[in-house]
């Protein structure tokens, strides 16, 4: 039987969610909701669905099996929490909550209900990263020695909700929000939580109270270091991952393309993907539902991410090395 699903917040993302569902067996999408009536409306309209503008009024009427949850990321915990205490398993946006204490309602939630958590880390499935993941598994590069991370993107753009720029709604800024994306690949590629971070944040922005540039030393489990750069200032922009092994190189360019090195000149590596990362989520989640076991992403591990950036905070704002429990 398929999976009824709805999906609250009709912003951008939401596209991408329905589309998914649309393209993957097993759900039947039945809902929106936004408190913008007309944005509600518009995808209703879009995907075939019904606008809501209360998510509770949707939860009581449609009753889904399914949520995704693409809202503001301070509504991420009430919102979860509701669903879950009616039943309903989640698909949570990025990132998971504020903080690691409602990252641990969610999850304590889900648990008394026997509720699949899976959180959006689309880093898991794209193409590149897929590819890269398979070359360093393969150990054909020999021992990997460290990676270093660079992201660097207009933050402050007109288009940006302003929600994103205040620390209280959205847990933090580009370290937050982008670093976010950058601790879960260099966790997932490696198969290895963060242990210890030292970061230093700074705040050139033209509005809001959240930082606009940041640098991330951590260690990982394993002992592989690693470095997070960041900012978030009109220039060139670039998302790449470099990781260096003790035989050659690999240059990550997220969402674009895959290198290698041998020992010489970067190369490209064919990359085929399968699906879009947002089906392969998808896939994910109904799998995990329908064998009773957490998905990859499960919120254990989105929780692990937010753990990772309060400490980077607090690094910053100590100026010390600070450990993860």
């Amino acid at each position: 039987m398929d999976l009824k699903a709805a999906v609250i917040g009709a912003g951008i993302i939401s596209d991408q969610h329905f589309e998914a569902m649309q393209r993957t067996e097993g759900y039947t999408p039945c809902a929106v909701v936004d408190i913008n009536k007309d944005k509600a409306e518009q995808a209703a309209k879009r995907y075939g669905v019904r606008a809501y503008t209360d998510y509770r009024e949707m939860m009581e009427t449609e009753q889904p099996n399914v949520a995704a949850i693409a809202l503001p990321h301070f509504l991420h915990k009430e919102t979860a929490l509701y669903a879950a205490e009616r039943g309903c398993h989640l698909m949570l946006e990025k990132p998971m909550a504020l903080t690691t204490t409602e990252c641990d309602e969610i999850i304590a939630a889900a648990h008394r209900g026997n509720i699949r958590i899976l959180v959006g880390h689309t880093q898991h499935y794209m193409a590149e990263n897929l590819a890269a993941k398979a070359i360093l598994n393969s150990g054909e590069l020999g021992e990997l020695v460290m990676i270093n991370d660079t992201r660097h993107i207009h933050y402050y753009k007109d288009s940006r909700p302003q929600w994103f720029l205040e620390k209280a709604k959205s847990g933090g800024g580009i370290l937050a929000n982008l670093g976010a994306h950058s601790i879960d690949k260099i966790q997932w590629l490696t198969d290895s939580y963060v242990r210890r971070v030292r970061a230093s944040v700074s705040h050139h922005g033209k509005r809001g109270d959240v930082e606009g540039s940041g640098i991330i030393w951590l260690e990982l489990d394993n002992g592989i270091p690693a470095t997070i750069v960041q900012s978030g200032y009109p220039g060139a922009s670039r998302n790449e991952t470099e990781l260096i092994f003790t035989g050659g190189m690999l240059k990550l360019n997220t969402g674009q393309d895959l290198w290698i090195s041998r020992g010489g000149a970067y190369e490209p590596v064919e990359v085929n993907a399968i699906a879009t990362p947002f089906e392969l989520q998808y896939r994910e989640l109904r799998d995990a539902i329908r064998e009773a076991r957490d998905p990859e992403c499960s919120g254990d591990y989105g929780r692990s991410v937010i753990a990772a950036i309060e400490q980077v905070y607090r690094s910053a704002e100590t100026g010390t090395e600070q450990e993860l429990i």
